[in-house]
């Protein structure tokens, strides 16, 4: 009599086999993984407020693709300047309890840029990015909502830089 349970090499066959057919549906529906952006450009002036979290996190996620120029430098040095022209946060309640406390905010961030020329061509219009995500809240565990809210925005602001990445990825002339 045969037992219920399978041998190991029946079992990684069958293992085996399920990747493929898996690969096999994410090639055939199209994905693939995002590689680095190619930009029209080799060097960009990013400001005016170099105190920005978002300016922060776009000067560092150019890596070496790009030639980003420091703060002290003039801008008609670049090739492109990229404007941030608004950056603010916001937090707002949207669920409270019975007896009014709150028991859950929306956090928001929004950042409004534009892309030149240093001659002061338009590039990319005023355009604004907005992301948001909701947050329970606890007064017992009010700490550690503040970790969890300071972690969101870093990674709303880093979704933002990625997504600004990728638009000046789409401008294919400066000229």
């Amino acid at each position: 009599m045969k037992s219920g349970l399978m041998h190991p090499s029946e079992f990684s066959r069958r293992r085996l086999g399920v990747a493929m057919l898996a690969a096999g549906l994410l090639v055939g529906c199209g994905f693939k993984l995002r590689g680095s952006q190619n930009f029209a450009f080799t060097s960009i002036a990013i400001g005016p407020n170099p105190g920005g979290a978002v300016v922060q996190e776009l000067r560092r996620s150019f890596g070496g693709a790009v030639r980003v120029l420091g703060v002290d430098e003039p801008p008609t040095q670049a090739q492109v300047v990229l404007r941030v022209l608004g950056e603010q946060r916001e937090k707002v309640v949207v669920g409270m309890n019975s007896s009014g406390q709150v028991r859950e905010f929306q956090l928001r961030l929004r950042v409004r840029f534009r892309l030149d020329t240093p001659q002061g061509r338009e590039l990319i219009d005023d355009a604004e990015i907005v992301q948001q995500r909701d947050i329970s809240y606890s007064e017992t565990a009010a700490l550690a909502k503040e970790t969890e809210e300071a972690l969101l925005f870093r990674d709303m602001q880093s979704d933002i830089a990625q997504q600004i990445q990728r638009r000046l990825a789409a401008v294919k002339q400066i000229q």
